[in-house]
């Protein structure tokens, strides 16, 4: 079911304890059934409906908060999603209610040192496409560095940022790194390892100053301001 795109495993899993999924017309009650490629597999409306209600958010992270699970003290991202919190240009048809925190989950994280767009999903699809094992969705990310060495970074190295450098035993996949401006450079990529672009830098000699992530996708963090939430709309897609 995950892998023909109707769900998450975990919403699989809670349709067929309810009686929601058939195989060729057939109830499917047994968790972990197997079936072949040919059977025909539907879910009831009820699954639709329950999947309609589940909403995705953006966050504008700022720095001290962590992705997920509350760790060290530290307060997670989901503690702000509060009606006061809503941004005022946020014009989705939701209203907020606290049932929308349950399930909320990180669809991918961001250091608590970093800021930027950061998404909340309660909807398995939207988790699986952003950070599934194939997930081809790139994300970008504002980085103001400063140089530890004399001079300026070399052409070279910024070549390496674009490929060339590995990390934890493993090539990093292609990146695109430029610079903005003097001290800022742009980040897009493909994959999201821990501490990924801190880490990049240091190999070539820049230190991170700051760090924000502008874009997720298809999806901008935009005029979002810090701290503040909006929910994904509906014509929106990563």
């Amino acid at each position: 079911m995950s892998e023909l795109g109707l769900c998450s495993r975990r919403e699989a899993d809670e349709w067929i304890a309810r009686g929601w999924v058939r195989v060729d017309g057939q109830v499917v009650s047994e968790l972990g059934t197997k079936i072949y490629p040919s059977q025909r597999v539907t879910v009831e409306r009820q699954a639709a409906a329950e999947q309609s209600k589940r909403v995705t958010i953006l966050i504008n992270k700022p720095v001290g908060y962590v992705s997920g699970q509350a760790e060290d003290g530290y307060t997670p991202a989901v503690a702000l999603i509060k009606p006061e919190n809503r941004w005022a240009e946020c014009d989705a048809p939701e209203n907020f209610h606290p049932t929308q925190l349950r399930s909320l989950v990180p669809a991918g994280r961001l250091d608590i040192d970093s800021v930027g767009l950061l998404v909340l999903t309660q909807d398995g699809r939207v988790a699986k496409t952003l950070i599934g094992e194939h997930t081809s969705v790139d994300k970008e990310y504002l980085v103001r560095v400063q140089y530890t060495k004399e001079g300026k970074l070399p052409d070279a190295d910024l070549k390496k940022l674009n490929h060339g450098l590995w990390m934890d035993g493993k090539p990093l996949l292609p990146a695109k790194v430029r610079w903005q401006n003097d001290d800022q450079l742009s980040f897009t990529l493909r994959e999201g390892k821990k501490r990924q672009i801190r880490r990049m830098c240091d190999m070539v000699g820049l230190r991170v100053v700051g760090l924000k992530r502008v874009r997720i996708g298809k999806v901008k963090l935009g005029n979002l301001p810090e701290g503040q939430w909006r929910y994904l709309k509906a014509d929106e897609q990563f």
